[in-house]
């Protein structure tokens, strides 16, 4: 009797995993980064949440802080409050500054878990290269205010602008903080009322918009 070969069933292909999104990753992490800062988050945290394995997230990103710092890159041009649309021309620089005050204490509290400022919150950092980076970042919008100030009141501008980054560090820290957002703003009007007082003798004067910036 004539037998015939058995027929072999054909195994499905294997579904090709899709190319790992980069760019999808850095939000992911700055997420993570945010909510929880750069200390409190591991590599084992990361390959959770972005679905990789620790070779694949240093092939992509180089280390854990060079993820972090794409991803306050990435804070910074789609998150953080702009500077450049509050320090306008035509507007008392106090009455400016104290909106400045007044928005980042909306702004930093806006969110439920991911709370004040991812950059401020960065340069507390125990990680110094971590908190290298935030330094470095932050430095743009520091140096934004300060030249928005002295055209204001030169022979104040340090003093004024280490107050306005003061008050606005420490609303960030009180956001994390769990405190409320009435609370924050009412911080934020009370140190408008003393940039009203150092600002009291000065003239206004017509300025160009700022540069793009944020906090």
């Amino acid at each position: 009797m004539e037998q015939h070969p058995a027929k072999q069933t054909a195994l499905p292909a294997r579904k090709r995993r899709p190319a790992f999104d980069r760019e999808m990753g850095v939000r992911i992490a700055q997420e993570l980064f945010h909510e929880r800062g750069y200390d409190a988050v591991s590599i084992a945290d990361l390959t959770a949440a972005l679905s990789i394995v620790p070779p694949s997230l240093y092939a992509a990103y180089g280390s854990k802080a060079e993820l972090f710092e794409r991803a306050m890159q990435f804070y910074v041009s789609k998150e953080a409050m702009p500077i450049h649309k509050v320090l306008i021309p035509g507007k008392a620089p106090a009455e400016a500054l104290t909106d400045l005050l007044v928005q980042a204490a909306v702004h930093y509290t806006r969110h439920e878990t991911r709370r004040g400022c991812m950059v401020t919150e960065g340069m507390r950092a125990d990680d110094p290269v971590a908190r290298e980076m935030a330094t470095k970042l932050a430095e743009p919008a520091s140096e934004l205010i300060r030249n928005y100030v002295a055209q204001h009141a030169p022979d104040r501008a340090t003093e004024i602008t280490d107050y306005i980054l003061l008050t606005l560090r420490g609303l960030s820290s009180f956001a994390c903080l769990g405190r409320s957002t009435e609370k924050l703003v009412g911080c934020a009007r009370m140190a408008g009322n003393s940039l009203d007082q150092e600002f009291a003798n000065t003239i206004l004067v017509d300025l160009p918009a700022p540069g793009e910036c944020a906090v």
